[in-house]
């Protein structure tokens, strides 16, 4: 059938799979023109069918030359309902995988849940032996624990309420958004669900059943951003999960010492991704940061980031590189002084009547589309596809 974007508010409902797999195939490319990283041979990508997740397990594999295992929780086709970005994006890897004959295979499930956690485990010993590297970029609302309690996340402050500007994707106006405080529970459940205690949960399980090397890497995703959005991202819900995910990277290191595992939190760049796109003031200052870098020639999608991040900050000729804080940081070209001033500068200025002036609301739209296989040069739109 001929598919179409269907958008409600900050989702959209249909993927394309052409698109998905020319998506796929560009990140691919990028990789390969950029030349071979010496790094992991075996890698496990929790998170892996779309952004970071799906840019780290193409990194792996056509960088690095690594076999891949990806876990993913994503819905196939039914009847005139198209699959989930993820499944089209990982049926794409695994073909281009195969092509260029590295192992790729997906294990399609709940990675909070114990099943799926042996059912990895089962297939990493019979075809791998052990992994030497774990990538942890789950992104899930939601988290049923192994006694069948499920916790849902808020995206919410702590403490007092937060307003500032926002961009209405629907009507292209800037309005004031409030984001209310989340009570104790809300917060407890926050931490739960995108915290670091399911991560502590696959390397414990990885060293149990012996299938993790010594001296192997685990490293999880984070962001930071500006002291604009500190309020949702550094002092919110987010922040007390994410710091409970930095406070897990130390906890794996301590417990998996004799092994000589390493443990690291990377800080990312603001991008415009499923997530990001529901927070209220996000999308707003995505769309100053994108023109600002862009005008600058140092704006990057999630393959130029970890592309950069496992070549230079990880794998590079002088070993992991963390800064002060403990943490790898490929938000330094976001955090430089000059572009947060510039964004800064017309955040001040911007209003409902210089918006698509001032803003890159185009670019912002494109990337939202291209998470779901929409406006991909080189994709004729109006042909019957088989979903």
């Amino acid at each position: 059938m001929v598919v179409e974007p269907k958008v409600k508010g900050f989702i959209c409902t249909t993927a394309h799979p052409t698109g998905c797999e020319k998506n796929v195939s560009e990140q691919i490319d990028y990789v390969k023109k950029q030349g071979k990283i010496s790094g992991a041979k075996n890698v496990l990508v929790i998170g892996a069918s779309t952004g970071y997740g799906l840019a780290s397990r193409i990194t792996a594999a056509f960088g690095m030359g690594a076999a891949t295992i990806g876990v993913l929780f994503d819905k196939e086709a039914s009847g005139k309902r198209t699959a989930t970005p993820g499944f089209y994006n990982t049926r794409a890897f695994e073909g281009a995988a195969a092509r260029e004959g590295l192992y790729a295979k997906s294990v399609n499930g709940d990675a909070f849940s114990v099943e799926i956690k042996q059912q990895v485990i089962q297939m990493i010993k019979e075809d791998l032996g052990k992994v030497d590297m774990v990538v942890y970029s789950l992104a899930s609302p939601r988290r049923t624990t192994a006694n069948g309690t499920t916790y849902v996340s808020s995206l919410k402050t702590v403490g007092e309420s937060f307003t500032q500007k926002n961009w209405n994707l629907r009507d292209n106006t800037i309005t004031d958004a409030t984001i209310p405080s989340a009570s104790e529970e809300e917060i407890a459940a926050t931490v739960k669900v995108m915290g670091g205690e399911d991560w502590i949960d696959w390397m414990d399980a990885l060293v149990e059943a012996d299938a993790i090397e010594e001296n192997a890497i685990t490293i999880a995703y984070s962001y930071i951003g500006p002291k604009l959005t500190y309020p949702i991202y550094h002092e919110g819900t987010i922040g007390r999960a994410k710091k409970h995910l930095t406070e897990s990277a130390c906890a794996i290191a301590r417990k998996q010492k004799a092994l000589g595992i390493k443990a690291y939190v990377s800080v990312n760049k603001a991008l415009v991704t499923q997530a990001s796109s529901a927070i209220p003031v996000v999308p707003l200052y995505l769309s100053l940061l994108y023109r600002v870098m862009k005008e600058k020639g140092i704006h990057e999608g999630c393959i130029e980031q970890m592309y950069r991040l496992y070549k230079d900050k990880i794998f590079g000729a002088d070993g992991v590189t963390v800064e002060t804080d403990g943490m790898l940081h490929v938000d330094d070209w976001e955090m430089r002084e000059d572009v947060q001033t510039e964004v800064m500068k017309l955040w001040e200025q911007i209003d409902s009547s210089n918006l698509l002036k001032l803003a890159d609301t185009e670019g912002y739209w494109e990337d939202f589309y291209r998470m779901f296989g929409f406006r991909v040069d080189g994709v004729d739109y109006s042909l019957d596809v088989e979903v």
